[in-house]
This record gives structure tokens, C-alpha cells and sequence, in this order.
């Protein structure tokens, strides 16, 4: 196995694990103008993920990193066809943080409601836009032979992406709600059960569509091991239906992130060894090998990666494990 391929398989681990922790931070954003039915709830919402949303978002930050270092061509045009949608996401972030930061610092209900908002739009924004991200990588975009983005973005805005928009959304919020009924406490625990049982049916359709839009849309499922992947996926989402009638509520949190997991894992194995498909010529496809560094960069990388790697995966499960108490309102709140 060469360095390309190791680090194709890196970035994909990177994603699948930003997707699948920063995937319930959105999930929690989402519910908390609607599942809190005031500001002490609300409170409690918030210090459920207070202690882990910014390391989450850590595994983004490391994600992009390794794309500009080991793929610099895959990030130009990515970064450059996509500016629009990721500067949203980058807004929406933003707001999101300083929403965590600053709500509770006045008492005033109008100052943290107008927090609250921003907090659920700074995450149900990224949450539809890396759907919509996803979508267009799985059906392919306008590269030209200089692998430059040649479209818009009206073309971005394709009913396949869109779609795959919803179920981000769906999911993450469906996985969010999961992560709610095994970090809060009564009475708040209960409506977080009962919203992830509703939630379920709805992902499993947008999903179902999806991926039968998908044989369609993309030849990402052409490919034996994304098939597999998908399969597996699948599986998970319908045992999240089953867990939660027998009030498992930790085994369907697991569910659901390994939906989230191998719904990632298909997408990187169907694209292999693409990282970008061009809609306008096969050919002018970007690859692990036409968009990469230079092997000295990647042998570099690769050292630094088995060095830090590990200390910041231990430092985050460590984290973890720390608050891995329930949160209710009669905990000391800090957010």
C-alpha cells in the first residue's frame, strides 16, 4: 500500500469520526429551541455537549489540514468550487460557538433566545450544507482539464444534493436525540426518547431514497465494497428502530453512529481512487496520485501523524470518560 492510498484512508477516518462525534453536537443544536421548554432545559442541553463540542470540531479542522498537505489540487478545487457553501458553514460555525460562549453570560430571555436561534441555525446550516457537500462529491462536479471548478452554483444545487442535505440533517438530529437520552436527566430524558422515535421513521425514508437515488445519480455504488457499506448501514439504522422499543437507548446511540460511520465509509470506498469526479470528462477526474504532494511531504506527514495522532485520541477518550455523567437541572451548570 503506497502513502496516497494511506492518506486517502486517514482523511476518510478523519471524516467518519467528525461525522459521527460533531454529528450529535448538530443533532442537539437542532433540538434546542424545540425540545427544552425553558431556559433551565435549555441550559441543560447545552452542557450536555459544553464539555466536547469544540474538540469535536478538531477532527474537521485536522481533516482539511491533511487534504491541503497530502492532496493540495483535491483542496483547491474542493475549497474553490465549494467556496459558498463552506463559508456558510464556516458563519454558521461561528455564530454557533459564540452562542455556547455568550448566551448565559445575561439574564436577559430575549439575549439567549436570540442565541438559542443562532445556535440551532449554526447547526442545522453546516449539517445540510455537508450533505449537500457530500452529494455533489458522490454525483461529481464541473472540473476542467486544469482541475479547476468550471460550474456554479445553481448546478450545485442539484435535487441529488439536495437531498442528501435532508439526511444529514435527519440523521445527525435522529443521532443527537440518541446522545440526549444517555448524557440528560429526567424529565428532559424522556422527551428525548420519545423524539428519537419519532425521528427514526423519517431517516430511514429520506435515507432509503437517498441511496436508491444514488444508483442513479452516481456510480459511486457500482463498487462491491460500497454496496457492502451501504448494506451495513442500513442494517444499523433499522436495529435503531428495534433498540429503541426495547429502551436500549446506548446500544441505538451506537446505531446510529455506525450508520453515520458506514454511510462515510461507502462514499471514500465508492470514490477510491478519485477524490473528485468530473462531470465534463472521466479523465479530468482528480485522483489520490494527480492531486497529491510529493513523496518526500507525504513521508513527512506520515511520521507527524503516528506521533500526534494517538496522544490526541487519548486526550479526547480521556475527555469523555471525565464527564461522562448524566447533566440535569440540578447539576452546576456552566454554559
Amino acid at each position: 500500500m503506497d502513502l496516497n492510498t494511506v492518506w486517502f484512508i486517514l482523511i476518510a477516518v478523519l471524516f467518519t469520526g467528525f461525522f459521527f462525534l460533531e454529528g450529535f453536537d448538530y443533532g442537539v443544536g437542532i433540538l434546542l429551541p424545540f425540545l427544552a421548554k425553558k431556559d433551565e432545559e435549555r441550559r441543560v442541553l447545552i452542557n450536555a455537549i459544553g464539555p466536547f463540542w469544540d474538540g469535536n470540531e478538531v477532527w474537521l479542522i485536522t481533516a482539511g489540514g491533511a487534504i491541503f498537505a497530502a492532496f493540495p489540487s483535491w483542496y483547491a478545487t474542493m475549497f474553490s468550487g465549494f467556496y459558498l457553501a463552506l463559508f456558510l458553514m464556516l458563519l454558521a460555525l461561528i455564530f454557533r460557538a459564540v452562542g455556547f460562549e455568550f448566551r448565559s453570560k445575561v439574564e436577559n430571555p430575549r439575549w439567549r433566545s436570540a442565541w438559542d436561534w443562532a445556535i440551532f441555525l449554526g447547526s442545522l446550516l453546516p449539517a445540510l450544507l455537508w450533505g449537500v457537500v457530500i452529494g455533489n462529491l458522490m454525483r461529481g462536479v464541473a472540473i476542467d482539464a486544469d482541475m479547476n471548478y468550471a460550474g456554479g452554483l445553481v448546478p450545485l444545487l442539484n435535487p441529488f444534493s439536495l437531498l442528501g442535505g435532508l439526511v444529514f440533517v435527519s440523521l445527525f438530529t435522529l443521532h443527537g436525540a440518541s446522545f440526549l437520552s444517555l448524557k440528560i436527566g429526567a424529565p428532559l430524558v424522556e422527551r428525548a426518547q420519545a423524539v428519537a422515535r419519532r425521528l427514526w421513521i423519517p431517516a430511514v425514508v429520506l435515507t432509503v431514497l437517498f441511496v436508491v437515488s444514488g444508483f442513479f445519480a452516481t456510480d459511486i455504488l457500482s463498487k462491491s465494497g460500497a454496496i457492502l457499506a451501504a448494506l451495513l448501514a442500513a442494517v444499523a439504522l433499522l436495529a435503531v428502530g428495534w433498540l429503541q422499543k426495547r429502551r436500549q437507548d446506548g446500544w441505538a446511540f451506537v446505531m446510529t453512529g455506525l450508520t453515520i460511520a458506514f454511510a462515510t465509509i461507502m462514499v471514500f470506498v465508492g470514490l477510491f481512487p478519485r477524490v473528485m469526479i468530473s462531470t465534463l470528462n472521466d479523465g479530468w477526474s482528480l485522483t489520490i496520485y494527480n492531486a497529491s504532494s510529493s513523496d518526500y511531504t507525504l513521508r513527512v506527514m506520515t511520521i507527524v501523524a503516528l506521533v500526534f495522532v494517538p496522544i490526541v485520541l487519548l486526550y479526547q477518550g480521556w475527555s469523555y470518560y471525565v464527564f461522562r455523567q448524566r447533566v440535569g437541572t440540578e447539576t452546576e451548570l456552566e454554559y
